[in-house]
C-alpha cells in the first residue's frame, strides 16, 4: 500500500535508497529519485493475501515456481523503480539483481490487493512500469472492497488482455501458470459486498 512521499526535495540514487532500506524499519519504495512510504494494511487486505498465498502457493507446491508474498521487492530498471507488490510468482529460475539479492527481476504473475489510496497507481502507473519488464506475463487487481478480480494477461507485446470476474463461482485461471481457482476462495472469510 502507497503511503506519501518521504522526501520531496532530497533526490537519492539507487544505491542510496537499497542502503536505506536494508536498515529501515518499515518498507519504502523507489520512485525516480524520490522515496515513497508504504502504509499498514487492512485485516481485510491481509485476509485476502493470505488466502491467495495458501492457495495458490497449494496449487503450485508441485511446479517448479517459486510464490512470494508481501516483502520481495521488484526492480523496474526502465522506469527506475523499486516495488514491492503484494504476491509476486516466478516459474523456473527467480532471478535477483546482482547488487542486491533481495531484489527480484524476473516476476511472471503479479497480484496486488487494491485499496483506495492505491487502486488507480496500481490500474495505472504501477501497472504501465510493469509493462517493461520481459518476463511480465499476467497482473491480477483484487478488491478489497467489493467482489471484484481484474485479470490482465499480455497477448503480445503491445495489448493486454482483461477479464473481469465478480461472482463467487468465477473462476481466475492464471494461464502462464497453469492453475484455475474460484473467486470463493481468494475472498473466505472476507465480508463484502458482490457485484
Amino acid at each position: 500500500m502507497l503511503a506519501q512521499r518521504k522526501t520531496a526535495d532530497t533526490h537519492y540514487t539507487p544505491q542510496e535508497y537499497l542502503r536505506l532500506e536494508k536498515q529501515a524499519v518499515t518498507r519504502s519504495e523507489y520512485h525516480q529519485g524520490q522515496i515513497v512510504a508504504m502504509a499498514g494494511a487492512t485485516v481485510t487486505h491481509n485476509r485476502i493475501n493470505v488466502n491467495l498465498t495458501i492457495e495458490l502457493g497449494n496449487l503450485l507446491r508441485d511446479k517448479p515456481c517459486d510464490l512470494f508474498a508481501n516483502d520481495i521487492r521488484v526492480q523496474l530498471p526502465r522506469e527506475d523503480r523499486y516495488v514491492y507488490p503484494d504476491l509476486v510468482i516466478v516459474c523456473g529460475e527467480p532471478e535477483f539483481d546482482e547488487d542486491d539479492p533481495d531484489t527480484l527481476i524476473n516476476p511472471q504473475v503479479i497480484i496486488e490487493v487494491l485499496s483506495n489510496s492505491t487502486a488507480n497507481y496500481d490500474r495505472g502507473d504501477k501497472f504501465h512500469a510493469y509493462w517493461t519488464l520481459d518476463s511480465f506475463a499476467e497482473y491480477v487487481l483484487v478488491d478489497q472492497y467489493k467482489m471484484r478480480v481484474e485479470y490482465f494477461r499480455r497477448a503480445n507485446e503491445k495489448l493486454w488482455e482483461l477479464r473481469v470476474l465478480t461472482k463467487p463461482d468465477d473462476l481466475l485461471e492464471l494461464k502462464s501458470l497453469d492453475v484455475v481457482l474460484p473467486l470463493s476462495s481468494i475472498y473466505r472469510r472476507v465480508h463484502i459486498k458482490t457485484e
